[in-house]
């Protein structure tokens, strides 16, 4: 059960370590939207997903880890941590109740950070088309069907001349 123990405590302070990683990585873009640095974007939104990839695969291996404690312990694979804890010896309780709740703390500030960000990005998107929308009126404000497609819109070919006389 020892080394069980063990490799669950690895996996929750791996997947702790990723969503620090993650919630490092969600501050970055913040700063680069506010600092207006939008070349980086696109950089910034690459690492973050390949974050989340890698934040996946620890959260996937802690589950795998979790469920096979509760198989020896004869509890449903599917127990959680308030049903595993009290079941364990006493002597990693505490650790075990603080790295839970680390994680699911550090969760909380990542959903929040990715929608403040979500919320910036889509703020800069909306001023972009505004800014389309004045340059070119004749241009229609951009729509998604039901499939969460944006249909094409081909912008009028015009001079500089035309466009600025």
């Amino acid at each position: 059960m020892k080394e069980l123990l063990s490799n669950l405590i690895e996996a929750l302070r791996e997947e702790l370590k990723q969503y620090g990683e993650m919630l490092a990585l969600l501050d970055q873009q913040q700063q680069l939207v506010m600092r207006r640095q939008t070349g980086d974007l696109p950089h910034s939104a690459n690492s973050i997903n390949a974050q989340a990839e890698i934040l996946r695969g620890a959260r996937h291996e802690r589950e795998q880890r979790q469920r096979n404690l509760a198989r020896l312990m004869d509890l449903p694979e599917d127990a959680n941590f308030k049903i595993l804890l009290p079941k364990l010896p006493a002597d990693y309780q505490p650790l075990l109740d603080a790295l839970v709740s680390e994680n699911n703390e550090l969760l909380t500030r990542v959903q929040a950070r990715a929608r403040q960000n979500h919320l910036l990005l889509s703020h800069c998107v909306d001023l972009m088309q505004q800014l389309i929308h004045s340059i070119f009126p004749a241009v229609k404000p951009v729509t998604y069907d039901g499939h969460g497609h944006t249909p094409l819109v081909a912008v009028p070919a015009q001079s500089l001349y035309q466009a600025v006389g």
